[in-house]
């Protein structure tokens, strides 16, 4: 008998865990969670390895069945998530027993929730990562790059512990309330004066065309007056500025190079924070140099230690 059975899903439900890396030379992009954060609280709830495989749950539309007796976790978003009409808050793990229904509604804060199982969800890994990457068709439940579907059912290997919760105070701030930071990158002095005081010091909003592979930004259009570029490998968070002038940010699912001027990259903990903006909201973008962001990933990672 599995652990949760799959009544109802969308293609944007997709099982993910850290990542691939060493493969990009293959042209094979490195997936995993785009709220990596929250993926890894969830985790730690239950003990398991930060990057275990967990279900990221994208805008709701999911609901499962228990088909045993466990210890579950989940962080991130807000998606109303009930377990049998009782509400369920993320920022904590929770019993559930065989036959109750769990539940994602629809978005009240944030877009992203994980859902987490004792020892990580089981998959057969692809190229080293149970990531789902559906344009490469890779990873996944059975390796195929699909979304969890109706029907399909879901295991893990691991014990269930004790349930506990996230005291308030580690709780993170994924909001956009403040400003995304960026390192600047290798073109950002072919930019205009202008639009490089726009870039950051106006305010920008998220498109309704966002995925997992780049969000693109609404606002004052930025000029680039450079050369044109040959085609370089695209870091995760990559700002690129195509010829409208409208920023695009990378995430996990962005193809390996590309031929776009960069204005710079967000840090890790902004693009977490980044993936938890829905369409139309309204974010800026604070430079950072990369001594600095690399001290404050530093001191990120050093929460779970």
């Amino acid at each position: 008998m599995s652990g949760l059975l799959v009544e109802r899903s969308t293609p944007l439900v997709l099982l993910q865990d850290g990542g691939r890396f060493g493969i990009r030379h293959l042209g094979v992009t490195q997936g995993g969670a785009t709220d990596w954060i929250s993926m890894s609280w969830a985790n730690w709830l239950l003990g398991n390895a930060l990057d275990a495989a967990v279900i990221e749950i994208t805008l709701g539309g999911l609901s499962l069945i228990a088909e045993q007796d466990a210890c579950l976790a989940l962080a991130g978003a807000d998606l109303g998530a009930k377990l049998d009409d009782q509400p369920l808050q993320p920022w904590s793990s929770f019993l559930v027993r065989r036959g109750q229904h769990l539940v994602f509604n629809q978005p009240v804060q944030g877009a992203r929730a994980y859902l987490a199982a004792p020892g990580g969800f089981d998959a057969t890994p692809v190229m080293g990562s149970k990531s789902t990457v559906c344009r490469e068709g890779l990873g996944g439940l059975d390796g195929s790059g699909l979304a969890l579907a109706a029907g399909q059912r879901l295991n893990w290997s691991g014990t269930s512990p004790a349930p506990r919760k996230l005291d308030a105070d580690r709780i993170p701030d994924l909001s956009a309330t403040r400003p995304l930071e960026t390192v600047l990158g290798a073109q950002i002095a072919d930019f205009a004066g202008q639009s490089l005081f726009d870039a950051f010091n106006s305010p920008w909003q998220v498109d309704s065309r966002a995925d997992r592979m780049g969000v693109r930004l609404l606002g004052t259009p930025l000029h680039y007056q450079g050369k044109p570029l040959i085609s370089e490998g695209i870091p995760l968070g990559a700002i690129q500025v195509p010829p409208d002038g409208q920023p695009i940010i990378l995430l996990n699912d962005r193809q390996t190079i590309g031929g776009y001027p960069r204005l710079g990259a967000l840090t890790p903990g902004s693009l977490a924070r980044l993936a938890q903006c829905l369409p139309g909201t309204e974010l800026r973008l604070s430079p950072v140099v990369q001594d600095v962001a690399q001290e404050q990933h530093r001191r990120l990672l050093a929460q779970w230690q």
